[in-house]
């Protein structure tokens, strides 16, 4: 069982409260990413003593150091791979360590410590190959913050990020943004790998504030997310003419991608400063507007639905046309208990503490699983009722659709974290209304859900997204590339008697 670090600490903070316990790197993501916009692991029922065996393997693989991943010393050689990378500067960092890697991929970096495995774990099905055979120079750093969530590498300092520059480089740039409230590690496996196996030079920032006490970050309300996007923009920034300095020119292309608030995070930057990317790849991205829907609108009903729907009884029906009418599909209810658990609750919690911390007065993030009725309890909140400067708290992180430059997005039909037709069925017509809909494709995938670790869980009911953002990024290639439109946007059907596999293998978007 790993041992427990420092307390999280922020300065600058809206909230003079007591701070919890002491919780571990490996604790803290295991108890607060599973409840978050991207579950920290799936072990639901049958999957549970897989979960187990999972976290013991990672925990061994974390403080195993194979020789064959050992880092190299930076400017090994004069003609080495690493040649004068310990002249590399990243614009702005506060702190950098550079190192020069055999193996960029996590089929290194977890060996070496140049990862986090608990920072990626349970996004992706167990099943997925990673990519080997990509030396190159990796970038760990930290920009100038006065928050201090962030633990990784025991420097207790927010706005991390890592940038990895891969000897066989394509010429362009992924960068990324954390899911949920996750690290800059955190899409190391569900794409980070595909990236560098790829070419591309890929870099990943934790947003600026982590944990579920993010909301601890910032002045006013909505300033912890408000710097998530800051945060991109400025390791685009920074990203950029760090490849230039390793390759001797600027990108000829730079994507952006992300999950879940990673995917936010692609529309915002797309919408916001067009002019740093070429294009981006949404994977079920969150929805804030300030009218609504948002996170706030359709999780209270769940909270305040979902228990009268397990208790059976005669109002069991009527529970069940409430969580339907919320945006739940008919169908996912196999996904409710775990959700329900897991997500719903702490998720709601954090993010109205962030957007409205006057609902619960002198409480932090409400009373957990609280009954209707009970004063200021999360499963009665009403955002309409609310405030206008909650409205205007969420103005301040809201899309509005106006993307300038190419953007694929997809989103699984079973998700019910981020229900698909309260979030990204909303974005995409959100773009058609601003005129910008030449500029998207938008696909619905059938059996899709929030995270991929639980299709593991029901593999006869559920498909992973991962092959979903393969075909997603060569598609926006060879938009970009070759002027080739991607197919019309469109639901992708569950391929009828597809075996695991073989969903696993490919997703085609065509259909």
């Amino acid at each position: 069982m790993p041992v427990a670090p420092p307390a999280v600490r922020h300065t600058g903070s809206r909230h003079d409260r007591p701070r919890g316990p002491a919780r571990g790197r490996w604790l803290r993501g295991a108890a607060v990413a599973a409840a978050l916009l991207t579950a920290w692991t799936a072990a639901p029922s049958a999957a549970a003593v897989r979960g187990a065996a999972v976290a013991a393997a990672l925990l061994t693989a974390w403080t195993a150091a194979p020789s064959a991943a050992a880092p190299l010393s930076p400017d090994t050689g004069k003609g080495g791979h690493c040649a004068r990378s310990g002249l590399l500067r990243v614009p702005g960092a506060a702190h950098q360590q550079i190192d020069c890697l055999r193996e960029l991929t996590t089929a290194g970096t977890v060996a070496s410590g140049h990862t986090d495995p608990a920072d990626w774990a349970g996004l992706t099905p167990e099943g997925l190959a990673t990519p080997t055979g990509v030396p190159g120079i990796q970038i760990d750093g930290y920009f100038p913050d006065t928050s201090t969530g962030n633990t990784n590498h025991g420097w207790n300092h927010d706005s991390q990020f890592v940038i990895r520059l891969p000897d066989r480089w394509n010429g362009g740039l992924v960068v990324a943004g954390s899911p949920g409230v996750r690290e800059q590690y955190a899409n190391d496996r569900a794409f980070g790998d595909w990236a560098l196996a790829r070419g591309y030079a890929f870099a990943a920032t934790d947003k600026g504030n982590t944990s579920a006490a993010f909301h601890r970050d910032g002045t006013a309300p909505g300033d912890a997310i408000a710097e998530w996007n800051t945060r991109v923009t400025q390791l685009t920034r920074a990203a950029r003419l760090t490849v230039a300095q390793r390759y001797h020119r600027l990108p000829s292309r730079t994507l952006a991608m992300g999950m879940s608030n990673g995917g936010y995070l692609v529309r915002w930057q797309l919408e916001n400063h067009p002019g740093l990317y070429d294009g981006g790849v949404d994977w079920e991205g969150t929805l804030w507007t300030a009218d609504g829907p948002n996170l706030l609108t359709f999780l209270p009903p769940a909270l305040r639905a979902y228990p009268r729907y397990a208790a059976g009884g005669a109002d069991a029906e009527e529970a069940h046309r409430a969580m339907t009418a919320a945006g739940y599909p008919a169908g996912s209810e196999f996904l409710w208990p775990y959700h329900h658990q897991y997500y719903w609750d702490l998720t709601q919690r954090i993010y109205r503490e962030e957007l409205d911390p006057e609902f619960d007065g002198a409480t932090e993030a409400g009373t957990p699983f609280c009954a209707p009725g009970t004063p200021a309890c999360d499963a009665d909140y009403g955002y309409a009722e609310r405030p206008a400067e909650v409205r205007d708290a969420v103005a301040k992180i809201a899309l509005t659709g106006r993307i300038g430059k190419p953007l694929i997005s997809f989103h699984g039909t079973l998700d019910v974290l981020l229900p698909i037709s309260a979030s990204s069925d909303t974005y995409a017509s959100m773009v058609r209304r601003e005129g910008r809909g030449a500029l998207h494709r938008y696909y619905r995938v059938e059996g899709g859900t929030h995270v991929d670790s639980l299709v593991d869980a029901f593999p006869d009911r559920l498909r992973p997204l991962v092959p979903c953002h393969r075909s997603a990024a060569a598609a926006l290639e060879r938009w970009l590339d070759e002027g080739r439109r991607p197919p019309s946007s469109r639901t992708l059907k569950l391929p009828e008697g597809a075996s695991p596999a073989e969903l696993l293998a490919r997703c085609r978007l065509d259909g």
